[in-house]
């Protein structure tokens, strides 16, 4: 097979010179907007046939580094498969920095600041040439295997509160863990968007006492395990060497921590395996940006979840969505009229 073309961004094997820095937004000033990038979740069979048509380089750059077809995979599914955690999160990962790469080659300002929604903060690292493509993509298919293997190792899942505060959900996972369960809040999305991860049993327990403490209702989700929370230990030890092989740069725009809701600092890789046991502080990341100065947000990859999270987030938020090629122009018109 013939070496693929590297793309702007694409870094050179660990060990094989410096890691170059993915294309970056045109425009020398930071604006008051964000990038956000979706995590697992958002994936649908279909989800960047307009990318992998524009981009026939694209699906060859994936195989050579995950060795199967991630556009095949994307486009023909089936559903089951590309739901499986070791499939979706490169495969979302490949179509959101694809379409980032599609909108920064247009003349908009530089990002005031990026984040990514668990799966999508490696993405937001990749924009902000922390990390170039394919050494993101080799660690993002390290991640997804990780934490499939940690899945399936003890039975776990997570479940959605409706109509509850984090405090409300704090005490309920600690109410279950003061009775020796296993059960904490895993996701604070946005007011009211709350999720809790745990065994099996602890969920369950979680929706017969929920109204005790004030939460109106459970919802369990479909994912493989409990992700964000101690289930995820195994996961974060596993992907411990896949990190320490990554040469990671200063990125050109903030980047918002899940684990801390904070800009990075030095040193991604510490808080990128904290992050898998650790809660995504999303609600507290937008909020964040908004009292730095962050009034509008560019949700960039497949559906729109990050959107709709900002909406709820921050009061007057503008948000726009790059889901498709055919929405990059007017997500640029947008900036340009900000």
């Amino acid at each position: 097979m013939s070496t693929p073309p590297t793309w702007p961004g694409s870094a050179p094997s660990p060990g094989h010179g410096a890691v170059d820095r993915p294309a970056r937004a045109s425009g020398r000033r930071a604006v008051s907007y964000a990038i956000l990038f979706p995590g697992q979740g958002s994936q649908a069979v279909g989800m960047g046939a307009d990318v992998f048509a524009a981009r026939p380089d694209l699906a060859a750059a994936a195989r050579a580094v995950l060795g199967w077809d991630l556009e095949r995979m994307c486009l023909e599914g089936p559903e089951e498969a590309l739901t499986r955690t070791e499939h979706a999160q490169p495969a979302l990962f490949t179509v959101a920095f694809a379409l980032w790469e599609a909108l920064s080659a247009r003349s908009i300002p530089r990002p005031g600041a990026a984040a990514g929604h668990s799966l999508g903060e490696y993405t937001a690292l990749a924009a902000a040439g922390v990390v170039g493509f394919e050494a993101g993509l080799r660690l993002v298919a390290a991640r997804g295997r990780a934490m499939a293997a940690a899945a399936a190792a003890a039975p776990s899942g997570m479940a959605a509160l409706l109509g509850a505060e984090a405090e409300a959900a704090e005490a309920l996972a600690a109410a279950r863990r003061a009775e020796g369960g296993s059960l904490w809040v895993a996701n604070l999305n946005a007011p009211g968007q709350v999720v809790l991860a745990g065994g099996m049993a602890d969920l369950a327990w979680a929706e017969s006492h929920a109204r005790e403490h004030g939460v109106r209702r459970v919802a369990p989700l479909r994912v493989a395990g409990a992700f964000h929370s101690p289930f995820m230990a195994p996961a974060a030890a596993d992907l411990a060497a896949a990190v320490a092989a990554v040469g990671f740069a200063p990125p050109a725009f903030p980047v918002w921590a899940n684990a801390t809701a904070r800009p990075y600092g030095e040193g991604p890789g510490t808080l990128l395996l904290r992050q898998l046991t650790a809660p995504v502080r999303f609600a507290e990341s937008l909020a964040g940006m908004a009292a730095a100065g962050i009034s509008t947000f560019v949700h960039v990859g497949p559906g729109d979840v990050t959107a709709g999270l900002a909406r709820r987030s921050v009061e007057g938020a503008a948000t726009h969505v790059v889901s498709r090629l055919d929405e990059v122009d007017a997500a640029v018109a947008a900036l340009a009229a900000a």
